[in-house]
């Protein structure tokens, strides 16, 4: 499907119905690599191009060759029609290393390598990147798969024992939340900020408070690096004349952001934390409101 090549690097673009496995590159890599160390000469024919393509010549789809055509050859492992330049001995070009393979369209694959002196350089700054994740993790460069592999179940163990944590925090705080809720016609309504919570968190917070309040209206925000995740929750039996939707777009639309969600539970998010204080003050007005239409 087309190619790039030049002294130091390679392009090679293929049709292919799925990625090429890195086992797969191992062994194209190798392939490659013994060939050039087994030093073929490289054969220059000019020969008609009907004969070239009897003789086994590869051409590549959708070149245009002339009648007479220059066949390349290789020992018998690649015999191919080009018009280019080429080395003299496969060892001419030192090695090959595969720098890259990925989709590039529906069906395409393609495969970036580099050789010479520049596969050399490109293996040393991998060893040299190896090296420095190496002593990061305080391990030999034989063990940091290992380490990396440590660490990895570690930070999920802990980030487990974080999500405990704030379940807990946020429990606790919701409790004293419900202590603080305003009564509007029946109806508990409490909108407020809990600190160092997430979306989850929030969620479930909600949810205690709902069971906890009653027939209620409940908006619950926190705010993270400028980002202020909002939840809302309302009651099913009061749907018909406040929804959660409408609650967390309220919100949302005070503090540069926007939300949705269903009648009885809603979520969003913002920007603008300086006009989130103003935002769930006007929660209660905005309740009043709801109920006088």
């Amino acid at each position: 499907k087309g190619s790039l090549v030049n002294p130091q690097r390679l392009r090679f673009d293929f049709s292919h119905f799925e990625s090429v496995t890195p086992a797969q590159l191992r062994e194209i890599e190798r392939l490659v690599n013994q060939q050039i160390r087994l030093n073929h000469p490289v054969e220059t024919r000019l020969m008609a191009i009907e004969e070239a393509k009897k003789s086994g010549a590869m051409a590549l789809f959708g070149e245009k060759y002339d009648d007479e055509v220059r066949v390349l050859s290789m020992s018998d492992f690649s015999i191919e029609l080009c018009g280019g330049t080429h080395v003299k001995q496969t060892g001419d070009i030192g090695m090959l290393k595969i720098i890259s393979e990925a989709g590039i369209a529906s069906g395409v694959r393609r495969i970036e390598a580099v050789t010479g002196e520049k596969a050399i350089d490109y293996i040393e700054q991998m060893e040299s990147i190896l090296t420095d994740v190496s002593e990061l993790l305080k391990a030999k460069p034989a063990n940091v798969q290992d380490k990396a592999s440590q660490l990895v179940q570690r930070q999920r163990e802990l980030e487990k024992e974080l999500d405990v944590l704030k379940a807990k925090l946020a429990s606790s705080a919701g409790n004293d939340l419900a202590d603080s809720a305003t009564d509007i016609n029946g109806i508990k309504v409490l909108a407020s900020t809990l600190e160092g919570a997430d979306g989850k968190s929030l969620r479930d917070t909600v949810d205690q408070l709902k069971n906890k309040l009653g027939t209620a209206a409940i908006v619950l925000t926190a705010v993270q690096d400028e980002k202020i995740t909002i939840i809302a929750g309302v009651t099913k039996d009061i749907t018909d004349k406040i929804r959660a939707g409408d609650l967390v777009g309220h919100i949302a639309s005070q503090v540069g952001g926007k939300g949705g969600g269903r009648p009885d539970m809603a979520q969003g998010g913002g920007n603008e934390p300086q006009n989130l204080a103003a935002a769930l003050a006007s929660v209660p007005d905005w309740v009043t409101s709801k109920l006088e239409n």
